[in-house]
């Protein structure tokens, strides 16, 4: 079973579409939970009317399906607390231009 590290890293391979970042350095991911063979992912996205929603929710149960050892992936969409661009990583901010 990976561990939240390897889950993290993987979801990098997701970005959002409309920014191109992924969705960890956009701070979408609120947590991982980990039990046997299955893993629980805590996340949010931009706002609650994002057309790029389903994709992005696709994609992550894809990346962390594949990982060895996984084999349910339960993805959680919260809106609390509302993301806010306070939640971009700092590889995020420089990317985007922002200070």
């Amino acid at each position: 079973m990976p561990d939240q590290q390897t889950i993290y890293d993987a979801l990098k391979a997701v970005s959002d579409p409309e920014v191109g970042i992924n969705i960890v350095d956009m701070g979408l991911i609120y947590g991982l939970e980990i039990e046997d063979s299955k893993v629980d992912v805590y996340m949010t996205l931009t706002s609650p009317a994002c057309p790029a929603g389903p994709q992005i929710l696709k994609e992550v149960d894809d990346v962390v399906r594949v990982l060895d050892g996984v084999e349910e992936v339960d993805i959680n969409v919260v809106w609390s607390p509302p993301w806010t661009p306070d939640m971009l990583s700092d590889e995020a901010r420089d990317e985007l231009g922002i200070f």
